[in-house]
């Protein structure tokens, strides 16, 4: 099967645990086949405008998902459970990259970066899944945030506004985020959460890294400013200003400036 095939059949997968299960397989089979030196197919799809989702969690507008403590037991299910609906979202938009702009030319290397990313994001959903199990919950128990997936629709013809705004931002800021959530979990002693959380943020940085580095890709061949281009395309599609703080060190390690985001941290 063609890889953008493979990668549309993720997309149309609802249950969580299924979706990510097909989408190792499908990492797995990409892998041994470059290992073997085989040049796969990419082939074409037709993406679904959203991915297939379970019955449950109710999605919510964010200004009506409930606001719960991170220092009480409840809060800090609550909060991976609000972790868990983004990693699953992760997982849809890094098949989605490939499925929608598989027309796009690009090394296989990119292919290669976006199959791998996923194939994490997939393990760090299942993480946070067991996580919530271990603490007589589940995916689903609780409503979650309906407005993930927008920056995709936004940027569903748009592959550099989709490098610039999902990676580059979103999942940036994963990176500012993820330590203070360490640490609520490191309080409280919940020590699985603490190791899931670890091998997601140390995993993110590359993600981050590759939309940083074919994002610049395409700014070189199409022989635009990098730091101008993103602030315009950033401007465009992503709604309102970026929130400080950031976490430079691990921004830089993943290829992005403190000129590329400090400018556009000012409220309107």
């Amino acid at each position: 099967m063609p890889l953008a095939q493979m990668a549309e059949e993720v997309l149309r997968t609802a249950d969580g645990r299924e979706k990510t299960a097909l989408s190792h397989r499908y990492a797995a089979a990409w892998r041994a086949a470059r290992a073997g030196g085989e040049t796969p197919e990419i082939g074409v799809a037709s993406p679904p405008d959203h991915p297939a989702r379970p019955a449950a969690p109710e999605l919510l507008s964010p200004r009506d998902v409930p606001r719960r403590r991170p220092g009480s037991p409840e809060g800090r299910i609550a909060l991976l459970h609000a972790v868990a609906h983004i990693e699953l979202n992760a997982v849809d938009l890094h098949w989605d990259i490939i499925a929608r702009f598989s027309h796009v030319p690009f090394p296989l290397g990119f292919f290669d970066d976006w199959v791998k990313a996923a194939d994490e994001e997939s393990k760090h959903f299942n993480l946070m899944c067991d996580c919530l199990e271990a603490l007589g919950s589940s995916y689903g128990a609780l409503p979650a945030h309906a407005g993930m997936w927008r920056a995709a629709e936004d940027t569903a013809t748009d592959i550099m506004g989709r490098l610039a705004v999902v990676p580059m931002v979103l999942e940036a800021r994963g990176l500012d985020v993820t330590p203070g959530m360490i640490d609520i979990f490191r309080k409280a002693k919940v020590e699985q959460a603490v190791a899931a959380l670890e091998t997601i943020y140390a995993e993110e940085v590359a993600h981050v890294a590759y939309g940083s580095k074919w994002f610049h890709f395409l700014c070189g061949r199409e022989n635009v400013d990098p730091k101008e281009t993103f602030h315009g395309l950033v401007q465009t599609y992503f709604h309102g200003p970026l929130k400080p703080p950031f976490n430079e060190e691990k921004r830089a390690d993943a290829g992005i400036p403190p000129d590329f985001y400090w400018p556009l941290a000012v409220a309107d």
